[in-house]
C-alpha cells in the first residue's frame, strides 16, 4: 500500500496512532502513522466488549460471594489461571484454590503481597473492588452511545 492509501479510520485509538508499513514515492518501505482501519477497529472493539463482559461477570461473582477478589483482578489484567500461577510462582491448583472466598480470607500476608505486587496494588487494596468497570477505551452501548 502507498503512503497516501494508509487507512485513517479513527475509532478506539483517539489521539494515538498505530504504525504500519507503506511504500513511499521512491518505492521503499517506510513506517507510516495510521489512525486505524475499520476492520481492525471492529475486531478490537469486539475484543474489548468481551473483556468488559468477563470483568462484569467476575465482579458479579465476587459481590455474590461465589469467588474471591482475585478473580476480578485476574480478569482485569487479562490473565488466566496458568499465567497468574507462573507470575506468582505457584501451582495452578493453588491459584484455583485462592479463587474461592474461604481460602482467600485465610491467605497469609506474604502470599497476598505477591499477588498485590503483581497487580501493582497494596496488599490491603486487593479486597477493594470498583463500583463500575473502567476500560482504556470508550465502548458504545447496545444503542450505539458511548
Amino acid at each position: 500500500m502507498k503512503i497516501k492509501e494508509v487507512p485513517q479510520d479513527a475509532a478506539l485509538l483517539d489521539q494515538h496512532r498505530e504504525v504500519t508499513y507503506a511504500v513511499d514515492e521512491q518505492g521503499r518501505y517506510v513506517l507510516a502513522p495510521s489512525a486505524g482501519w475499520d476492520p481492525a477497529n471492529l475486531a478490537n472493539l469486539q475484543a474489548w466488549q468481551l473483556i468488559a463482559a468477563q470483568m462484569r461477570e467476575a465482579l458479579k461473582q465476587v459481590q455474590s460471594g461465589q469467588a474471591s477478589p482475585l478473580l476480578f483482578h485476574m480478569q482485569h489484567h487479562q490473565m488466566d489461571v496458568a499465567l497468574l500461577a507462573s507470575y506468582v510462582g505457584l501451582y495452578r491448583w493453588q491459584v484455583r484454590r485462592h479463587l474461592r472466598p474461604g481460602p482467600w480470607k485465610r491467605l497469609p500476608e506474604a502470599l497476598r503481597g505477591r499477588y498485590a505486587q503483581l497487580f501493582g496494588l497494596a496488599p490491603e487494596a486487593l479486597d477493594d473492588l470498583p463500583k463500575e468497570i473502567l476500560l482504556p477505551v470508550a465502548l458504545a452501548d447496545e444503542e450505539g452511545r458511548t
